[in-house]
């Protein structure tokens, strides 16, 4: 886990809900995200091609 995320911007994630609320900042070559209510413990780093693979599986458990 990465814990300086000074310079990120995150957003609440679309996928997020009530009980797994997680916050996505966009990079160039990919994504950040971290937990709503545990922001000081960091945040995980996801290629481009990872991230798509992620949200494709979260699309599938809607």
């Amino acid at each position: 886990m990465h814990s300086s995320s000074d310079r990120l911007i995150f957003r609440k994630s679309t996928y997020s809900q009530p009980q797994n609320c997680v916050e996505v900042a966009d990079l160039p070559t990919g994504s950040a995200v971290r937990d709503t209510q545990n922001r000081a413990s960091g945040h995980l780093m996801f290629s481009s091609r990872e991230w798509r693979a992620a949200v494709a599986a979260a699309q599938q458990e809607r």
